[in-house]
Order: C-alpha cells, then sequence, then structure tokens
C-alpha cells in the first residue's frame, strides 16, 4: 500500500514501444490536436479504456443472465454519463461506446474547444492562453488544458473577465479576427 497522498500514473505506455504505425498516428494527432507530448495521447486511450471496460462489463453481465432491470439501468447510465461528456450522440447504444476512438475524447479537451471557437490562432496558443490563465468557463478561470469540457460548458467558454485579452483591441485578439477564425 503506498503513500495516499502521492499521484499515481493515470496511463499506460504501449507494449510495444518501436511500433511504426502507432508512432506515426501518435505523431500525427500530437501536432494536430497541439498536445506536449504522446503522454497526453496515452492518457485519453486509458480514459476510453475504462468506458470501454464498464461495456464489455455490461455485456458479459447480459450474457450471463444477471438480473435484466440492474442492468438495463447501468447500461442508462453509462450511456447518459458519455452523452452529458459529449462523446456520444443522442441515440447512442452500448456498441457506440465500444466504438469509441481516441480523436472523440481530444475533442473534448478545453485546448481543442477553444481553437475551434475561434478564441485562439492555433491549438498550441489556445493550449498557452489556458496556461497562462485566460480563458474561463462560467466566469472562473481554469488553467489546465486537459480539462474534459462537458456539453453544457461548451457554450459557457470564453476569455476570464480579468485577462488582457478581453480588450477587444488586444493585438492577439485582432490577429485572431484577421486570421478568419473567429
Amino acid at each position: 500500500m503506498g503513500y495516499p497522498g502521492k499521484n499515481h500514473k493515470s496511463y499506460q505506455t504501449p507494449k510495444r514501444p518501436f511500433e511504426k504505425a502507432r508512432i506515426e498516428e501518435e505523431t500525427r494527432l500530437v501536432i494536430e490536436y497541439g498536445l506536449r507530448n504522446k503522454r497526453e495521447v496515452w492518457k485519453a486511450a486509458s480514459h476510453l479504456r475504462r468506458y470501454r471496460r464498464a461495456a464489455r462489463d455490461i455485456l458479459a453481465l447480459l450474457s450471463a443472465g444477471t438480473d435484466r432491470a440492474r442492468l438495463d439501468m447501468k447500461k442508462s447510465e453509462l450511456i447518459n454519463h458519455l452523452q452529458r461528456m459529449g462523446l456520444l450522440g443522442a441515440d447512442a447504444d452500448i456498441d457506440n461506446v465500444l466504438a469509441l476512438k481516441v480523436q472523440q475524447d481530444l475533442e473534448r479537451r478545453l485546448q481543442t474547444i477553444v481553437y475551434r471557437k475561434g478564441l485562439a490562432r492555433s491549438p498550441k496558443q489556445a493550449r498557452q492562453f489556458i496556461t497562462h490563465g485566460h480563458i474561463a468557463i462560467s466566469g472562473r478561470r481554469v488553467t489546465a488544458p486537459s480539462y474534459r469540457v462537458t456539453r453544457s460548458n461548451e457554450a459557457e467558454i470564453s476569455y476570464y473577465q480579468g485577462s488582457p485579452l478581453t480588450d477587444g483591441a488586444h493585438a492577439e485578439r485582432t490577429r485572431v479576427t484577421k486570421t478568419g477564425r473567429r
């Protein structure tokens, strides 16, 4: 038993460290989403792995013939949670949970949503704005680029009110507007 205050790894490294196709795919994701390193891709994969494991457990219990009402409740809880997080659509099923991709999880990061909304010119700049405290959700500053944004909070993302970026004449704001991202 370890020290309870110590942080533990929240991801698993790949089993084959030198697989060319995997390395190229991870590099493409790091560039496309402006990630700091491949560890963030591995964290997203581990995040989805937990949901897939829960879906497989539900399917295994269904085939074993256990209490149907309880399993339906677990299934609906899992699907509703994933819909609130924005990973699944409205008419999703347990098979959609098993088909989740890493890109879907990376799309729900605050860094990606700030870039997609046009608050930054690039994913790297979105990361910088977040870490420097220029971005807020519902008026509260968020400084973690990996923050998972729910569907309900997605519309409430804006510049932090104490940030110099709230001024429309700020140099970075005018650059974002000129590049057509806004």
